[in-house]
């Protein structure tokens, strides 16, 4: 087996993150002595080091923070360096001395920032001075912007000088007498309205390169000051957590003040509360598949010097925003932006779960209290939420550029996922649902139930943007007692209309655990090989299942991207639930052999690019079962549907509405209905063959069976008809489902 190593480049600035006092990644930080040295994200900007037990925490909790103006920095031995802050010591373990050396470089410059900075603060809440950086970035655009007024200017004066001679000119043609004259006179003029005309070209195009320099840097701006409220919004709710913690802990100390005098102190000086529930691992255990390292500024060398693997954060600090509009949020056109909140009805789930261990969930009577008021169907067609990733993929004339974004995409349907514990409504036979979203996003997409057991759904999306998507996906799931394993079965085919370029996916399994005690999650685990059927190239994305036990980052997604002849060329990385990136592979060699006598494959990058961001939840989700905007949006009544569509299904209707008990009654109803005609259909199958008649199997409305001539597969592609109908408001040939 072959372990894949990554060594980024470093960024042309030569720093990571946004700024030279800008440094992130894992340091191994002692704790206690029975513990040790316990692996931590660190992150240093603005004249403080701050730690956290993994990335994700640092959206909402920070396990200390250290003051550099005032630190003390001791480098030791073997990676080891001490960090003293009024009487309180750190130590510090890097993975190398070459990243040890970093880190302290990075820390004596953030110090020396903090301390020239201290003379100049106060306690008005005034901003500090700019860095030194963003100064000489805004100097260098006002010189570029003056540069381009003066030539406004110079080109202001040409045009009424020319102006001013061209008016002489038709003067003098006007006075003429002889037609002699009149040649050489028209002569000069023509001459005289050219130059005016190659000024005035020349205005314009100073004009239109002054107004897209200043929409540039106005864009930079605007993107800048968004992501400081942001951080100034993020510190306001952190303050108040504090605030709110203090308060408790005040109130638990004069309750039951003997209760906390037992608190041990580590030979640092810190609480061992921090530790109790601390991840288990060797420090310096063999690192997984894709492991980042970094490059020294002064060597570019390709061999390994220890055969110990280095993690790093220098593919999280390198994010950039300019490809990803994360401004899409599916309330354009007054569309809808809340739903009544989710009651709070209590049930005992073990009551019903303990005689179904080992059944298929959808054979399993579970009432809507363990629902979420979509449908399969519209859970389906949530996966369309980053359709822009398609849409900038089309638009690609690389098809490896276009396989990143095709993967990006993949990944991106699991984000809506990590809160959504709700069971959707298990689709009748025939129900479909549609999303027309043309004008806003350009594509629309039709789905139909044309099985209820095994269940399966049929999907088909074109966009006028140049890509048409469709899958046909069963359901296969189980329950086990402590989880429950949901297993998509079925392509998703993906083909973009002006390459011909063909891709095919399947889905990974997914893991509701603590079904019967504790709190809710969900798990993404398993591969996906996307396969290029015009190209032959591939991309391998790897999903981890989660474990208490790892190092890794929880949700981690890995992938490489290959051409047809096998050959490497981007790394992929980043999470399910959050954003993934891609760098581009520069330069591959073999390492020396790592542990277990694995080969280690080094890839030598360039920065990571990112490729996708999830879009922040609505105000108040977590009391609208979690639904991302454009989930918000597709239970929303319309006009014109097939009388068949999942918004006019009544138990899905009373559920969002917040009448659940109503919604159980009208549930059994239908399901009901839907056991009848089942059994009138097999009778009919019977009397048909008795007759010595071949039975007809169900036949959905607006799919049919036909096999895929590129792929050799059979599946329910979309006949059409169904957006015709539409127009006419002809739907006589629906059934009466519900």
């Amino acid at each position: 087996m072959t372990e894949l190593v990554v060594r980024t480049l470093p960024s042309p600035s030569g720093v990571q993150g946004p700024g030279p006092d800008t440094y992130k990644g894992w340091l191994f930080k002692w704790t206690n002595y029975l513990k040790g040295y316990q692996r931590r994200w660190f992150v240093l900007s603005n004249g403080l080091l701050s730690y956290y037990r993994t990335q994700a925490e640092m959206a909402h909790t920070c396990r200390g923070t250290i003051t550099l103006a005032t630190v003390h920095i001791e480098i030791g031995d073997t990676y080891h360096f001490v960090l003293t802050s009024g009487g309180r010591s750190y130590h510090l373990k890097a993975y190398s001395e070459g990243e040890c050396q970093r880190w302290v470089s990075a820390l004596q410059q953030a110090k020396a920032n903090a301390t020239q900075m201290m003379p100049h603060s106060d306690d008005s809440g005034d901003e500090g001075p700019l860095a030194q950086p963003d100064r000489a970035l805004i100097q260098g655009a006002l010189k570029t912007l003056a540069s381009k007024l003066e030539d406004l200017s110079t080109c202001n004066e040409l045009i009424g000088k020319h102006g001013a001679a061209l008016q002489r000119s038709l003067s003098e043609l006007e006075d003429l007498r002889t037609p002699t004259d009149g040649a050489d006179k028209l002569k000069t003029v023509n001459e005289r309205a050219t130059l005016f005309r190659i000024t005035s070209n020349a205005m314009i195009n100073a004009c239109q390169d002054f107004a897209d320099l200043a929409e540039a840097h106005s864009r930079r701006w605007q993107r800048a000051l968004q992501y400081e409220r942001e951080q100034r919004h993020h510190l306001e709710d952190t303050i108040e957590q504090l605030a709110k913690q203090h308060n408790n802990l005040e109130r638990a100390w004069r309750e039951a003040p003997s209760t906390h005098n037992r608190v041990e102190r580590t030979p640092e000086g810190e609480s061992s509360e921090e530790n109790e529930d601390i991840e288990f691992f060797d420090a310096m255990e063999d690192s997984p598949a894709f492991i980042t390292v970094p490059a020294d500024d002064h060597s570019q060398h390709r061999h390994l010097s220890s055969n110990k693997s280095v993690t790093s954060g220098s593919l999280s600090s390198n994010w950039s925003q300019d490809d990803n509009d994360s401004s899409g949020n599916y309330l354009r056109r007054g569309r809808r932006c809340r739903i009544p909140d989710k009651p709070n009805y209590s049930l005992n789930l073990w009551s019903i779960m303990k005689n179904c261990i080992g059944k298929e969930l959808s054979k399993i009577p579970m009432p809507v209290n363990f629902n979420e008021p979509l449908s399969m169907l519209q859970r389906l067609t949530e996966d369309l939420e980053y359709s822009e990733l398609l849409d900038r993929a089309a638009r690609c004339e690389s098809s490896l550029e276009q396989m990143c974004l095709v993967a990006a995409f993949s990944v991106s349907s699991y984000s809506t996922t990590i809160h959504r514990t709700g069971k959707p409504f298990n689709p009748l036979l025939g129900e479909t649902y549609e999303l027309d979203r043309v004008e806003e996003y350009g594509y629309r997409s039709i789905c139909e139930q044309i099985s209820h057991h095994p269940p399966a759904a049929a999907h088909h999306v074109v966009s006028q943007r140049g890509w048409t998507l469709w899958q046909e996906i069963t359901i296969d799931s189980k329950f086990r007692g402590k989880y429950i394993s949901i297993m998509p079965l079925g392509n998703i085919h993906l083909k973009f209309h002006a390459s011909g370029n063909h891709y095919v996916w399947s889905k990974v399994t997914s893991t509701v655990h603590n079904i019967i005690v504790g709190k809710l999650w969900i798990d993404q685990s398993g591969d996906i090989i996307i396969v290029n059927h015009r190209s032959k190239d591939t991309c391998h994305l790897k999903f981890s299942p989660y474990s208490y036990f790892s190092r890794d980052v929880p949700r981690k997604v890995t992938g490489v991207v290959t051409d047809g002849e096998g050959s490497a060329h981007y790394i992929l990385s980043g999470t399910w639930d959050d954003k993934m990136e891609s760098a581009k592979i520069i330069e591959s060699s073999h390492g020396c052999g790592g542990s277990e006598g694995k080969q280690k494959t080094v890839y030598q990058t360039l920065p990571p690019k990112l490729l996708w961001k999830k879009y922040p939840l609505p105000e108040n989700a977590e009391n609208m079962h979690f639904f991302s905007s454009l989930a918000l949006t597709l239970n929303e009544p319309e006009d014109g549907v097939a009388p068949t569509d999942s918004r006019l299904r009544p138990d899905q209707r009373l559920m969002e509405a917040g009448l659940w008990d109503e919604a159980n009654a009208e549930k059994q109803r239908l399901e009901e209905c839907q056991r009848l005609e089942r059994r009138k259909r097999e009778a009919q199958a019977t009397l048909t063959l008795e007759e010595g008649k071949e039975a007809e199997s169900y036949q959905p409305m607006w799919f049919e069976k036909r096999t895929d001539t590129e792929t050799g597969e059979s599946s329910y592609l979309y006949r059409g008809g169904y957006w015709e109908a539409k127009d006419r408001q002809d739907w006589s040939q629906c059934p009466a489902i519900f």
